[in-house]
């Protein structure tokens, strides 16, 4: 598996550039603001949002103003959700670090994120990105909508398959999908290019969710044992949801017993997890995840062979591969 930084070659020159361009967008005359948002560019992630938007750029023309506005908006989009998703998870660590909701609080975090929002916004329509405000803001409905759905599933504990996946569209791959969208836009790529890097990035999506799901059942830390929690939040991911699909109906009952009544307790984490693992729940995740990265990896066959192409392809198996 190649890693990030191979995966960026091609973009190198954009993304040492992106970094400037993204700092000066989010800088303030407030002190505090500029306080917290110096904590945040500090500790950024591995910004395969950008990557993706630059790279579909890229493999469809050059990267131009157009594309850094469509990076950095939906980057800011990107923090701004995360942030809020912290205040609402009460998470107190994002990305190793002490999340902004455990230093500042809610008030601060949930202000922060806004502001984050906003300048996202005011770039876009500053530089007359329309059609990119539009993809975007279509992406912010679809996140919004998944939340809240997983959130009334999580209530009832009766989600199947289907909505599963549902979920995990508006939740994660519609946000990878405005990327390629936008980042093909901006270099007025054709709407047959624009389509198959949507359908890729919709595959691609869906195989990193389904990663992270996976991440929930691996073991960590000095206990050994895995961290479990979507089940101690009540929310059913695609090992757990197979597994119950499969078992016997007495059994069904009881494992979901166990999720609503004690997905805190130690005992009970065990054996919803020795139920998932002895149900083959991880083994059918990982071969849907590693279908969809087939699937992200043929939409590619429409483009001619580029370094821009090769990074997309090896995007596709970092996501499935990496270990966080």
């Amino acid at each position: 598996m190649r890693g990030l930084s191979s995966i960026k070659a091609p973009i190198n020159a954009e993304m040492k550039e992106f970094e400037v361009f993204f700092k000066s967008s989010v800088k303030t005359k407030v002190p505090l603001l500029d306080h917290i948002t110096n904590y945040i560019l500090r500790r950024k992630g591995k910004q395969l949002r950008p990557i993706l938007v630059f790279l579909s750029a890229k493999l469809t023309g050059e990267p131009n103003n157009s594309t850094f506005t469509a990076a950095a908006l939906i980057e800011l989009l990107h923090t701004a959700t995360l942030i809020h998703d912290d205040v609402v998870d009460d998470s107190y660590e994002r990305r190793g670090f002490f999340s902004l909701y455990a230093i500042w609080k809610t008030k601060i975090a949930v202000l922060v994120g806004d502001y984050l929002l906003s300048r996202g916004l005011l770039l876009a329509i500053g530089n007359k990105e329309y059609l990119t405000l539009e993809i975007v803001s279509e992406a912010v409905k679809e996140m919004s909508e998944g939340e809240l759905y997983q959130i009334q599933k999580s209530r009832k504990l009766d989600i199947i398959e289907k909505e599963y996946f549902d979920i995990i569209k508006k939740k994660t791959a519609t946000l990878m999908i405005a990327c390629t969208a936008s980042g093909a836009a901006s270099v007025n790529a054709t709407v047959e290019q624009v389509d198959m890097l949507k359908q890729y990035a919709l595959h691609a999506g869906t195989a990193f969710q389904i990663k992270d799901d996976l991440f929930d059942y691996e073991k960590k830390g000095l206990t050994g044992k895995p961290s479990a929690n979507d089940i101690k939040e009540k929310k059913l991911t695609l090992p757990l949801i197979h597994a119950l699909s499969v078992c016997q109906r007495s059994t069904r009952r009881n494992i979901l017993n166990l999720i609503k009544r004690n997905r805190n307790n130690s005992q009970s984490i065990d054996k919803i997890i020795d139920f998932v693992i002895s149900h083959k729940g991880i083994e059918y995740a990982e071969s849907k995840m590693n279908e969809h990265k087939v699937k992200a990896v043929e939409c590619l066959d429409y483009f001619p062979d580029s370094e821009a192409k090769k990074a997309l392809i090896d995007l596709a198996e970092y996501i499935t591969a990496r270990s966080k």
